[in-house]
């Protein structure tokens, strides 16, 4: 399939294109430019007023936590975690699990997101819905172990996570990607952490994490361990292979070195991390130093939604109005947080920007809004402006998922209806 975008507005590593033309062969992106390209196309779309951005990448979040949106409100994360999140997760079933993907892959897909790192139970279900909807995911099982003497080879967790990577790992065309993962360093032991960094090695598979989301998990580690949560993972070969660090908020400098010369990526986390009142991340140090950083959205839960854009305009201005200067994140450097430097955390290079060759995942804005106009400045628009209502298409592998309202791979009536079924249940509302 040859499809034709013409008449857009594109954003473009090489600069901003007005009334210029995508071609899309299959996958990919085929030309990118100016002029309209030679060839015949089975369809073409006018996009007339429409600005076309790479897709959205939400670094780190737990899709089916959209269940759990509201549980806790206003607890700090450690009591929001063990007196909330946790009673109601052991009650959830795979069938939650499949209902609660199903809608958040709603909300993403209509708030321009196109591929997402995911961290949760039941895995099975997420990668079946990813698979049949159309998007892209890196998926894992996270390894806990409360245990202090609990072992790698006895580890149920770590079974999980390799059995889910024989089933589904580069499935889907490989839009399903499956990472190794340690849920914390609160939550695992030594042992196990390292048997599961030896696995991800093995397998050859990236790994998620999370990393000194709290100053009290940070501290009680130093006085657990003597070290600080990113050398413990590290001094256990957890940075051996490419990792994304999600949160990141009390990491010394020190540990910020380690991070750049491992190659970690950091998945900033704005909203959840103010939310829960975990702290600002030192992102500015970050991007200094070299650090790939990206944007997540975390859980429902810690949120309370899925909305990149937000994520975006968030990250831009908060770390300016804390350290008083406007210079800190440009709005250019946060879209490639939220864009390009999300795919290099997934290990999808062939995506993230719009350009041929690369993989034909783009979003479409609606301009002809009030407050889209005038248009000076595209990634200012994009950051500062744009609304996840703006979206008005979302293409993945050159495949239109949800256009003008309607979702083309997704029941949308039947998830909402779900979504109320299960909800009542876990709740009795």
């Amino acid at each position: 399939m040859r499809t034709l975008l013409k008449n857009a507005c594109i954003y473009t590593p090489q600069g901003v294109i007005r009334d210029g033309f995508v071609a899309v062969d299959g996958t990919r992106i085929a030309a990118v430019g100016a002029a309209r390209p030679e060839g015949d196309f089975d369809r073409e779309k006018d996009m007339s007023g429409k600005l076309l951005l790479p897709g959205l990448v939400n670094a780190h979040t737990h899709a089916a936590m959209t269940l759990l949106r509201g549980v806790g409100t206003d607890l700090p994360l450690q009591k929001w975690l063990f007196d909330s999140v946790f009673p109601v997760e052991a009650r959830l079933t795979g069938e939650d699990i499949r209902i609660g993907t199903a809608l958040a892959l709603l909300e993403m897909l209509s708030c321009g997101t196109t591929s997402f790192t995911d961290m949760y139970f039941f895995p099975w279900e997420t990668a079946k819905l990813v698979a049949d909807s159309g998007i892209k995911a890196n998926l894992c099982y996270p390894v806990q172990a409360f245990d202090p003497a609990d072992s790698y080879d006895k580890n149920e967790s770590a079974r999980k996570l390799e059995q889910f990577y024989a089933d589904w790992h580069n499935a889907a065309g490989g839009r399903v990607r499956v990472d190794g993962c340690l849920h914390a360093e609160y939550t695992c032991n030594a042992d196990v952490a390292a048997g599961t960094a030896a696995w991800s090695r093995q397998a050859g598979v990236r790994m998620h994490i999370h990393l000194s989301e709290t100053k009290s998990e940070h501290e009680n580690c130093v006085a657990k361990y003597g070290k600080t949560p990113a050398r413990w993972m590290n001094d256990l070969g957890v940075f051996d292979v490419p990792c994304t660090a999600a949160h990141c908020v009390w990491v010394t400098a020190e540990d910020r070195a380690l991070l750049r010369r491992r190659g970690v990526s950091v998945a900033h986390n704005p909203t959840s991390n103010m939310k829960l009142g975990s702290g600002f991340a030192p992102i500015p140090e970050l991007l200094a130093e070299g650090v790939n950083v990206t944007l997540g959205t975390d859980g429902a839960a810690s949120n309370n939604n899925l909305n990149m854009p937000e994520e975006m305009h968030l990250a831009a201005i908060i770390h300016d109005g804390y350290r008083q200067d406007t210079s800190l994140l440009p709005a250019a450097q946060v879209l490639d947080m939220a864009t390009v430097n999300g795919a290099r955390a997934q290990g999808r290079e062939d995506t993230g920007t719009i350009e041929a060759g690369k993989r034909a995942d783009m979003i479409a804005i609606d301009l002809n809004r009030p407050h889209l106009l005038p248009h000076l400045d595209t990634a200012g628009l994009a950051v500062y402006s744009v609304q996840a209502a703006d979206v008005c298409m979302t293409m993945v592998d050159g495949r239109v998922l949800y256009e003008n309202g309607e979702f083309l791979t997704l029941d949308r009536e039947r998830i909402l209806w779900d979504a109320r079924t299960a909800a009542k249940r876990l709740y009795g509302e």
